[in-house]
This record gives structure tokens, sequence and C-alpha cells, in this order.
């Protein structure tokens, strides 16, 4: 099913931590849904208006489609190659084909559908908005998993980005499994121990 008023709006969240995927979400959104205007960059809003949003999302949207791009992915390829990886997938996982995908950034994935770059499209394209909003329940979900796997790195407090508790328990104690081999930081702390 194709029809010239379907959007997709592609996000992703994570691709600065030193740990954990990188997630990124495809929605179209319906055209009458209630909280259209409302959906804003998901680090503009609390934890809790993220998660009702998301709820909302995952119940009333037209379609909507989660995929990762893995640790190993991300070190094997690089982020971003990685990322458009993801993106690709997500797209290709929703239940019903947009006529037009809206990314946020300045880089489109590789798709037999017509796309678009939106730089600061999280903020001005609701669809955008909202894909940013699932990704980012989803990401900090997992790394809050995460956390009770490995408790030495605080990953429910910094959900994988190098703060200073991060990289100080990456000095203590190495890098697990979900750490980005390929990121700086990272090796730094593989070289020390």
């Amino acid at each position: 099913m194709v029809a010239a008023s379907l959007i997709a709006g592609v996000d992703e969240v994570g691709r600065g931590p030193l740990a954990g995927p990188v997630v990124t979400a495809a929605v179209i959104l319906r055209p009458d849904d209630p909280l259209l205007g409302q959906y804003r960059d998901s680090k503009k809003l609390s934890e809790n208006k993220r998660r009702i949003m998301y709820h909302h999302i995952r119940r009333h949207a037209l379609a909507y489609a989660v995929a990762l791009a893995s640790v190993e992915e991300i070190d094997r390829l690089n982020v971003l190659h990685a990322t458009m990886l993801a993106m690709r997938r997500c797209v290709e996982r929703l239940r019903i084909e947009p006529a037009k995908v809206m990314v946020d950034g300045n880089r489109i994935p590789s798709l037999h559908i017509p796309a678009e770059s939106v730089i600061g499209g999280d903020d001005s394209v609701q669809q955008i908005a909202a894909a940013s909003i699932v990704a980012k329940v989803i990401r900090d979900r997992m790394m809050r998993w995460l956390a009770l796997h490995y408790p030495e790195y605080g990953f429910a407090a910094h959900k994988g980005y190098g703060t200073k508790t991060h990289l100080q328990a990456l000095q203590e104690h190495g890098p697990c499994p979900w750490h980005r081999k390929s990121f700086a930081p990272v090796q730094r702390a593989v070289r020390a121990c």
C-alpha cells in the first residue's frame, strides 16, 4: 500500500556513546493523530513525556519500525555507515511503504523510496520527532538492561556516553563486550589493560 500522503520520519539515537548499539526508528503518523504538533526532539522531552508519547505512537501510528546497528557493525563499518544501514533496515521493516522518507540530519541511507534529509528535522517534522522518541525510549531501555548485567559501568545513568564516571569505570575495569572498540577512549582503555 502506497499513498502520496504517507511520509515516514526516520531518526537515530546513540551515534556518540562509547557503548551500546545505535537505534533507529521509522514512523508513519496518522493524519488525524491528536498529538500532531506536540512531538519534539526526544532530547527536549522529559523521560516521562517521552514514555507517554512512545506508547501513544505504538498504539496509534499507521506504522513504525525499529532497527539496530550492533557494536560489531559500528566497529567494522564505522558509526556513520552502520547508522545508515540501520536506517535502511527500519524503513524496509515498515508494514506500509511510504511515498517519501524524511531523515533527520544531512545524510540519507540508500533506499528505493524517494528520501530527503532535514537538518534539525526532529524539531521541524512531526514524523521525524516521533521516530526520535521511539528510538530514544528503546535505546534507553536497552542501556538500563545492560546496566543490570554490567553494573560497574553505570550505563543506566549515562546511557553509554563518555562521561567522567564512565571513563573512570573504563580505566578501572576495561571494556565490556558492549563497548565500541573502534572509539578512541575505549581503545585507550584496552591498551591500558
